[in-house]
């Protein structure tokens, strides 16, 4: 009988990944219909939803909260460290790495 429910909660598992994979995409769209009316809650509605979606996803599939944020910070390091010192873009990423080491976690 053990067996049963473990099988049983490996296909819940599945379906709720295929689940937050579909809402995923339908999360990007609505963000690119936000994007396209120019509406600031909109567009942040659906970030938001694409990063808790994101989140939760990865929890799904065996990346704990922690270790996503591990890798979000050591991305942004090292896209930090090999973009223009001085550019928009390199001031953009040291911002949000830097609001995500003080503020966040």
């Amino acid at each position: 009988m053990k067996g049963k429910n473990k099988e049983l909660d490996v296909a819940k598992n599945l379906k709720m990944v295929d689940w937050l994979k579909a809402e995923l995409v339908d999360s990007v769209a609505e963000l690119f219909k936000a994007l396209l009316k120019n509406g600031n809650d909109a567009v942040a509605d659906a970030l938001a939803s694409i990063i808790i979606i994101c989140y939760l996803l990865g929890q799904r599939v065996g990346v704990s909260l922690l270790s996503l944020d591990a890798k979000i910070k050591e991305k942004l390091r090292i896209t930090v460290d090999n973009s223009l010192d001085g550019s928009n873009w390199h001031k953009e990423l040291s911002g949000l790495l830097i609001f995500l080491e003080q503020n966040k976690r």
